[in-house]
């Protein structure tokens, strides 16, 4: 499918890859932005977009219209140092004055008050697209603004600093806000209250290698990259502040040189953690560390990755045909969505135009394209901060991520009473598959099975992480959670490690304290008829059966799926060893030819591989995983 947005012709000799130069990249803000002043209010305060409501009302959304879509104006505008042929700005200053005329009134034009994140939070997340709109084209419309105007925007921004936000990337709002109004003058105790306050969680919540758990959680996932380093670097950019620059650019260079490898080579972005209908928002880091010169990346190499995501979407029907972004991931999806999800959610992705700061003549936009990090050889790269494992494989362009550090609970949540998350429970995850629905069997997922009740994985516990020459691991426990009858099992703990190679993926449970009775479930990769990859689950040690089981809700690339699994029964201590893949190679070996042999002795075990006579050693007292 192609997108209904007007782009110009491609151009492959400056981007022989995906096509699109800066002219695309303005073209496509251009259209969305259209596509989306369809659905404004009189007044130009409030942009009512077409959908399913989210939780916070739809006050709250046409809010979000109005901010979310203003921040790619913005970009759009500074970028062209002022120049707005279309008017972009006229309209946002007038929903401006009409907005913040009466803040909390229920008439056509005004805006929510901002009131605490668990009331009525949605605003203050707005606020922060609103101050950086502002703050990024504060000569062409704020400078321009009739004073009155700016004093009820200032009293409406500063509900932003007053209230609490939601205990995670949150508190970047309201520093996003208080970094705006010391940009304009108005700083005082109270802005500089909300940047200590932000910049002093953000200093507890960073893990290194470049990685922020979102929150005092274990949440690593895409709000890394939009969020958690984007306002501060950002501000830090707009600024001047050397010493800010630094200090967050050096984390985000650190944070692109893995998370740039998280790009498929049809340009997905991962298929991992919340809020994936922001789609190529994805790209919005590793196009601001081209921006800001924080990168490992060269500059073609930016610009493929970063085309590559947004040609990828909009190649794909995110858009539809009204030029709408719809909610959902190629086209509408309702299992990649949140409570909070609302018509103009999508709209983020406007996060992916910091790209336009870069002019005309900047090297991200007049290098050739390069080939992405992903469409180089075959990689493997163990990140122990955030306890996950990335594996690319060059013949087909898929990346997987391995899960064994990144959930959503949160520390005060008991991890019984928490709703399992697809999005972060899974063991794997790819640039060509997406997890099953909550109401179909898990993908990639171990279940040990008790009086029929199948287990989740909640809360996951690093074990470590590691690599060599082609190959690396990464290992976790967790306690086996149940929907119904005893939460827990007493002493029923699941031990995990995942070695990867080349396209393959060895993977190796203990199960300690299984009941009388039990029985366990490995299950693979979810994949449909039509979605040109396979998935394969072999069992190598502990295993009795083999079937598959169908997914009729499909995942967000194929509309019903299949998922190998495997079965065994199991009481006391067990160790079970498996082989997956998952590849887009025609004609890829079956995963029985790949190992040569098995060797298990109590808690050790050993797997030799056929190609080269390697062996990988994996013993669990201590944990320790050798490969040679």
């Amino acid at each position: 499918m192609t997108s209904p947005l007007e782009l110009p012709s491609d151009d492959r000799d400056l981007s022989p890859y995906t096509g699109y130069t800066r002219a695309h990249w303005e073209a496509a803000a251009d259209g969305l932005l259209r596509a989306a002043w369809q659905w404004s209010t009189p007044g130009r305060a409030l942009l009512d977009l077409p959908g399913r409501p989210s939780g916070s009302g739809v006050r709250s959304d046409g809010l979000e219209g109005y901010a979310r879509t203003f921040l790619a104006a913005a970009f759009r505008v500074a970028g062209a140092d002022g120049k707005d042929p279309h008017g972009w700005l006229d309209r946002y200053a007038d929903g401006l004055a009409a907005g913040t005329r009466t803040p909390g009134r229920d008439d056509l034009e005004s805006w929510p008050l901002i009131l605490d994140h668990h009331v009525q939070g949605q605003p203050m997340v707005e606020s922060a697209s609103v101050a950086i709109g502002l703050r990024l084209t504060r000569p062409w419309l704020w400078d321009r603004l009739d004073p009155g105007v700016q004093d009820r925007a200032e009293e409406w921004l500063r509900g932003a600093l007053r209230h609490t936000p939601a205990p995670n990337n949150w508190y970047l709002f309201p520093y996003s806000v208080a970094a705006f109004l010391e940009s304009v003058g108005r700083g005082d105790a109270e802005t500089t209250r909300a940047k200590e306050r932000a910049l002093d969680l953000l200093e507890g919540w960073y893990r290194g290698q470049g990685w922020y758990a979102d929150g005092d959680g274990a949440a690593f996932d895409h709000y890394n990259g939009w969020a958690l380093h984007l306002y501060p670097v950002l501000d830090a950019h707009l600024s001047g502040d050397p010493e800010l620059s630094a200090h967050y650019g050096s984390r985000l260079r650190e944070h692109l040189d893995s998370f740039s490898l998280l790009f498929g080579g049809d340009g997905a972005p991962i298929h991992f953690g919340r809020s994936l209908t922001y789609r190529f928002a994805a790209g919005s880091a590793v196009a601001l560390g081209a921006v800001t010169g924080h990168t490992p990346l060269s500059p073609g190499a930016s610009r493929r990755v970063i085309s590559g995501s947004l040609r990828y979407f909009l190649d794909r029907g995110a858009t539809g045909r009204d030029g709408l972004l719809s909610l959902g991931w190629h086209g509408p999806h309702e299992a990649t969505l949140q409570h909070y999800s609302g018509p103009a959610s999508p709209y983020w992705a406007s996060k992916a135009f910091v790209s336009l700061l870069a002019p005309e003549g900047h090297s991200l936009w007049t290098a050739t394209e390069e080939i992405a990090p992903s469409e180089g050889p075959d990689r493997v790269l163990a990140l122990p901060a955030p306890g996950l494992l990335i594996q690319s494989t060059r013949a087909d362009g898929i990346v997987r991520l391995h899960n064994h550090g990144s959930d959503h609970v949160r520390p005060h949540e008991g991890e019984s009473g928490v709703q399992d998350d697809p999005l972060y429970s899974r063991q794997s995850y790819s640039t060509v598959t997406g997890p099953t629905s909550k109401a179909n069997a898990a993908d990639n997922h171990l279940a040990v099975v008790v009086a029929g009740v199948r287990s989740g994985r909640r809360s996951i516990r690093p074990l470590g992480a590691g690599q060599g020459d082609g190959w690396g691991w990464a290992a976790s426990w967790h306690r086996p959670v149940f929907t119904s009858g005893a939460p827990m099992v007493p002493g029923l703990r699941v031990e995990s490690v995942t070695v990867v190679r080349e396209r393959y993926e060895l993977r190796v449970h203990r199960v300690l304290g299984a009941p009388a009775g039990a029985r366990v479930e490995q299950t693979g990769w979810a994949t449909g008829p039509d979605d040109g990859v396979r998935s394969a689950l072999h069992g190598l040690h502990g295993w009795e059966t083999s079937d598959e089981v169908r997914t009729p809700q499909g995942t967000a690339y194929t509309r019903w799926a299949v998922v190998p699994r495997l079965g065994a029964d199991a009481e006391g201590t067990v160790l079970l060893v498996s082989l997956a893949s998952l590849t887009a190679e025609p004609d890829a070996p079956a995963l029985a030819a790949a190992v040569s042999g098995v060797n298990v002795d109590g808690d050790t075990v050993e797997i030799g591989w056929a190609e080269d006579g390697a062996t990988t050693r994996i013993a669990f007292e201590p944990l320790k995983v050798e490969h040679r």
